[in-house]
């Protein structure tokens, strides 16, 4: 049988415990990335519905380089270069593809490419389908991307450096070190890719990210994923016009994919105009987090992170989905994660706090977690 391969695989993914499926949405939101509550809220809804009836296509209906080109995408990435405080930016469909293809545009052979070892899975495929060697470093660890630097150089490395990172961690929720990685970047004339994903919106000030510190600098290529707190879809690329031109020029995934639609160019512009104009929503999170790892405490399982992002490690597969599971019966949107997703022994449930839920929800969905888990070993 020709797919006795893909049967025999999916078979072995059941029996780990480690198999996935589709489900619906359903129950109080402790599980998406819309952590700023603009997937759904009016002023994106009239901002797109507004465009629809002033004859911005659905469909771009081409390439960049074609007539894909549309004003949309060029007023996005106006707004968002002075959002950012960057020369230039550029708009891709998807956060992964943004990732992908900077990967595989800018580093060049010859270069070194040092990957934190827990970035996201658009990074590894970036690193390998690209030119560059590439490394990995210690987690959150500034001394071991320098030491993987070293000893490249040591045997001969004479490539330009880039150092890539997340500024905060998806599965953990914790923060990058990025004044260390700085430094480094600054040591050995590297650059610094940083994946801002998860904090574009929710941290820096107005929303403008972890590394609005460092707005400017000619060797910083930040990626702001449009589709989490943002509440749309696709990725900015923030950089120098130089290497923006160059992925103009030369970027695979940029010249022969169709553009992104012109409405999600206005659907995020206007969620920029919002985190200007709105910094409550910011803010109310940020009390949110608070609130949540105050209650939290010293409960065991839990790993205080600091941020939006909260997993409660639990370790064996079958547990952890049978956790995840007691809680949606209960009404509460919480997924099991598991390997290759995160190392194994670590499966965990991902709580995410948003603002689409308020304190007495948080309150009642640890309550309902202490009562699934009691007598349990731990």
């Amino acid at each position: 049988m020709k797919a006795s391969s893909y049967v025999a695989a999916l078979d072995a993914l059941k029996n780990d415990n480690r198999l996935r499926s589709l489900k619906p949405r359903a129950g109080i939101d402790f599980s998406s990335n819309d952590y700023l509550a603009l997937a759904g809220c009016q002023r994106m809804r009239k901002a797109v519905s507004a465009a629809v009836e002033a004859g911005t296509p659905i469909g771009a209906g081409g390439s960049r380089l074609l007539r894909g080109n549309c004003a949309e995408h060029e007023s996005l990435e106006t707004e968002a270069a002075r959002f950012f405080g960057a020369e230039a930016a550029i708009f891709f469909a998807s956060g992964y593809t943004a990732n992908f293809a900077v990967l595989t545009t800018l580093p060049q052979r010859g270069d070194l490419l040092v990957l934190d070892q827990l970035v996201h899975a658009s990074i590894h495929e970036g690193a390998r389908a690209g030119r560059a060697e590439f490394r990995f470093s210690a987690h959150n660890d500034a001394d071991s991307m320098e030491d993987v630097i070293r000893a490249w150089r040591s045997k001969g490395g004479t490539g330009r450096i880039w150092i890539v990172v997340e500024s905060l961690y998806s599965m953990d929720g914790d923060f990058a070190p990025l004044d260390a990685l700085n430094a480094v970047a600054d040591r050995h004339d590297a650059f610094l890719m940083v994946d801002e994903a998860h904090a574009t919106g929710v941290f820096g000030p107005g929303g403008r990210g972890l590394t609005a510190a460092y707005e400017g600098q000619e060797n910083l290529v930040a990626i702001h994923t449009c589709g989490k707190a943002l509440g749309a879809a696709g990725a900015l690329v923030t950089t120098t016009k130089l290497l923006r031109d160059f992925i103009v020029n030369r970027c695979r995934p940029f010249i022969f994919s169709t553009a992104p639609s012109p409405l999600m160019a206005v659907a995020v512009q206007e969620a920029l105009s919002i985190l200007r104009d709105e910094p409550a929503r910011q803010q109310r999170l940020a009390g949110l987090i608070g609130f949540a790892h105050r209650e939290i405490g010293a409960r065991e399982g839990w790993r205080l992170s600091g941020s939006q992002i909260l997993p409660f490690i639990v370790g064996d597969n079958a547990r952890a989905m049978a956790l995840a599971a007691a809680l949606q019966a209960r009404g509460f949107d919480i997924r099991g994660i598991r390997p290759p997703t995160v190392p194994s022994g670590t499966a965990r449930l991902r709580v995410s706090l948003t603002n689409n839920v308020d304190e007495n929800e948080v309150r009642a969905m640890l309550d309902a977690l202490v009562e699934e888990t009691a007598g349990e070993p731990r």
